[in-house]
């Protein structure tokens, strides 16, 4: 089954309702985002802050300092990007117990274009001291990643997708802030991904086997803070590892795995994602051919270490 992890969202905060001190934010895209869901629920909550990302951002923080527990919602391009110094200095700063919700994140966002196609947003807000980074993968781990935040107490970046997300996960999946997981085990080389590419690397694990070149697959759902044991793990079992990410390869998980294994594991990498460009307008298929970012590149890229 396929599920929009913005859909997962939507349920998710719903589920979560019951919890009076849950309040939920959004700037008049509640209907992308499927915020909308909670204000049906409980429209006493729930605050459209207009097209003011900002305003939306500051206002959650407020609400942080009086005991709730903020879920702000717009598109990443509007959160990570418009209301950088909302986030850094009135959320991260103080470390408010905010939870920043953000969809169409990445070049599936499709034919909405360059302009609103966040490929920086992981970079920008790994980079804030207090900030945890959330990137699940498909809709059971999206769901548990938001709960998680919800428990959590401090600033929160939880990055979800318009485009359907094959599942990767079954019954008895168990999400935990900073642990990723091995979804496959090979010995020939380690493919690390996260988000929408981690099911392009089991997709690319089995066309390795077909040459017999045996993969392991992880799953990073926590980009900050990262499962060091674990890469490192991987990267020493293996001696290979690709990273894989919708996202710029600059600053995002390949910058952040890389940043670890050359301190603590020598490491022979290569890192798919967007490289140094704008995004464009076109279906999510096409774009993610475009910039190499499918099943196809993951392989070559192994094959090429």
């Amino acid at each position: 089954m396929s599920v929009a992890t913005r859909q997962s969202y939507s349920e998710a905060i719903v589920e979560l309702s019951n919890n009076p001190s849950i309040v939920v934010l959004d700037a008049d895209l509640a209907a992308a985002t499927k915020s909308g869901a909670f204000k049906k629920a409980c429209p006493e909550r729930f605050f459209d802050m207009g097209i003011a990302e900002q305003d939306m951002i500051c206002t959650a923080a407020g609400l942080a300092t009086c005991g709730k527990i903020p879920f702000a919602s717009t598109f990443a391009m509007f959160a990570a990007g418009r209301a950088f110094e909302q986030i850094r200095n009135s959320v991260a700063y103080p470390k408010l117990n905010v939870k920043i919700a953000v969809t169409h994140a990445g070049i599936t966002v499709g034919e909405d274009g360059g302009s609103h196609q966040a490929i920086e947003d992981i970079s920008l807000m790994r980079s804030i001291p207090n900030m945890v980074v959330l990137n699940p993968a498909d809709d059971a781990e999206a769901k548990q990643a938001v709960k998680a935040a919800a428990e959590y107490y401090g600033p929160v970046y939880i990055r979800l997708g318009r485009a359907a997300t094959p599942d990767v996960h079954g019954e008895g999946y168990k999400f935990e802030i900073g642990k990723g997981e091995i979804l496959r085990e090979g010995k020939d080389v380690a493919l690390i991904g996260t988000g929408i590419m981690v099911a392009k690397c089991l997709e690319a694990a089995d066309e390795l086997a077909k040459e017999g070149i045996e993969a392991t697959v992880v799953n990073i759902g926590t980009i900050k803070p990262l499962d060091e044991e674990l890469v490192i793990k991987v990267a020493k079992a293996t001696g290979k590892v690709v990273t894989a990410e919708e996202h710029s390869i600059i600053g995002g998980l390949g910058s952040a795995v890389a940043e670890v294994l050359s301190e603590k594991c020598p490491t022979k990498m290569a890192r798919i994602g967007v490289k140094d460009q704008f995004g464009a307008s076109g279906s999510p298929k096409l774009l993610l051919e475009k910039y190499g970012l499918t099943a196809k590149d993951i392989v070559a890229a192994a094959k090429g270490l």
